[in-house]
């Protein structure tokens, strides 16, 4: 894949070999940023489970202390009173076999979907659309609740969901490069601590492989995860 001279000269700044600390990455990334935009922070972490099997996945959520810097679009499947308690708590689209249907006709321009669990036989019918984009509402997640108010508030404010790939890592934005430095760390932190809680009890063996770090437009920056791992344990 061609890079730009900008990438190019980028990447030359980072030592390759060496694995920073979160601190000097981060710096990293804003000193070196070159786009307009206000770019994502990322970061992937490689995990030694094994996720073709069922009690190795790692999956869960997290709030972010700080927010992602994403506008979070909901969708809730509810009805009646839990319609209005969406609304009120700040849904996006709010709707039942309505809303199924719009869907199934090709809509999906919202970031998560909630459910109460009678909505479930509404939702079911979807799994072929939303299961593959990841939007598929689901009890461990905290997506089928009866509690939209808190559900819908907690994802507004930063909750975001993880699960690991088919190549055993688990990757999620953790703040946007225009926040202040302190802030993108500890959601770097809260974001490994959920990692460190979500270990599969059939995972053996080293369970953080390594680390990464980067922004939308920047070249990956390596992180000493032993060191990370210890921070968070402190």
């Amino acid at each position: 894949m061609k890079r730009s001279k900008k990438f190019s000269a980028y990447r030359e700044k980072i030592d390759r070999r060496k694995r920073y600390g979160v601190d000097e990455a981060i710096a990293i990334l804003k000193e070196n940023k070159y786009t307009k935009f206000d770019e994502s922070v990322e970061v992937a972490i490689r995990l030694g489970v094994n996720p073709k099997h069922a009690d190795q996945m790692v999956r869960g959520t997290v709030s972010l202390p700080h927010g992602s810097g994403k506008v979070v679009r909901v969708a809730c499947f509810a009805q009646g009173e839990k319609a209005a308690e969406a609304t009120a708590a700040g849904a996006d689209l709010v709707g039942a076999d309505d809303l199924a249907e719009k869907i199934q006709g090709g809509f999906t321009d919202f970031d998560v979907a909630v459910a109460t669990p009678d909505m479930m036989r509404v939702v079911g019918k979807l799994g072929k659309i939303l299961g593959p984009r990841g939007l598929m509402p689901n009890p461990k997640t905290g997506t089928v609740t009866m509690d939209l108010t808190k559900a819908i508030g907690e994802l507004k404010a930063g909750r975001i969901e993880f699960r690991v790939d088919r190549q055993s890592n688990v990757a999620v934005a953790v703040g946007k490069l225009s926040f202040d430095q302190e802030k993108i760390v500890d959601n770097v932190n809260a974001f490994v601590g959920a990692i460190m809680r979500a270990k599969p009890a059939a995972a053996k063996g080293t369970y953080f492989l390594g680390a990464s770090i980067c922004s939308t437009m920047s070249p990956g920056v390596k992180l000493d995860h032993t060191e990370l791992v210890a921070t968070v344990k402190k």
